[in-house]
């Protein structure tokens, strides 16, 4: 009498490794794993963008005169800055490759370094990963001056419609640059603990795509605001 064997829709036809289980991400905007899920960040903000320029030719009902007027005012922003600050994230993206690329190699040439005997001489390091930090501050200073430059023009996060979506576009970036300074310090740490070579190329690594995420993520920003003027 024959048997029937079934099988687990969960493994692979040459074998019985289970396939890794699948994660969609979350609302969160992080993926599987708890990494950051780029793509849901970048339709988060594609919409917020999309918003922000389709707000601007929509009427509001004014209760006192009961008629609908335009609200959208205009907002003199500080382009000159903005895109000095845009420059700067730009450069510290190029530095946070390098510093990618630097520990790429030290990880790559460390089973090397451990042969007894062997010596690939001492080389001299440029503090790329300190640099992106600097950059990084330099940054958020600009934004935040920019904001006192929208100030005293004027705009307040409360004076329109088109200055509150400004702020909060901005904000909202800033915020998260914060975290990946956070991250970049956290990396820089890991150096002054002498933590294994590895580990220390698993935080740059991720820290580096996380930087040139919001590097990119600013630009379309900038483009955007650019466009609705």
């Amino acid at each position: 009498m024959s048997s029937i064997v079934t099988r687990d829709p969960r493994t692979f036809h040459g074998g019985g490794s289970e396939l890794p289980p699948t994660d969609g991400g979350g609302g969160d905007g992080r993926g599987g794993g708890g990494s950051p899920d780029y793509g849901q960040r970048l339709r988060r903000a594609r919409l917020g963008l999309a918003v922000y320029i389709i707000r601007q030719g929509l009427p509001t009902l004014d209760e006192q005169t009961n008629k609908y007027i335009h609200d959208w005012l205009p907002v003199n922003l500080p382009w000159v800055l903005l895109l000095l600050n845009t420059i700067v994230l730009v450069i510290s993206s190029v530095t946070m490759e390098f510093a990618r690329r630097h520990i790429a190699r030290e990880a790559a040439l460390a089973p090397v370094r451990s042969i007894p005997g062997i010596s690939l001489g001492d080389e001299e390091s440029f503090p790329w990963l300190g640099l992106t930090v600097v950059l990084g501050l330099g940054f958020l200073f600009g934004q935040w001056m920019a904001w006192k430059e929208l100030a005293s023009r004027g705009f307040f996060l409360a004076t329109s419609p088109s200055s509150s979506f400004v702020y909060l576009l901005t904000g909202t970036h800033a915020i998260h640059l914060i975290g990946g300074v956070v991250a970049l310090l956290y990396a820089a740490a890991t150096a002054l603990l002498r933590k294994p070579v590895e580990a220390r190329r698993i935080v740059v690594d991720i820290t580096a795509w996380y930087w040139h995420f919001m590097a990119l993520l600013w630009i379309y920003v900038f483009a955007l605001l650019e466009f609705a003027r």
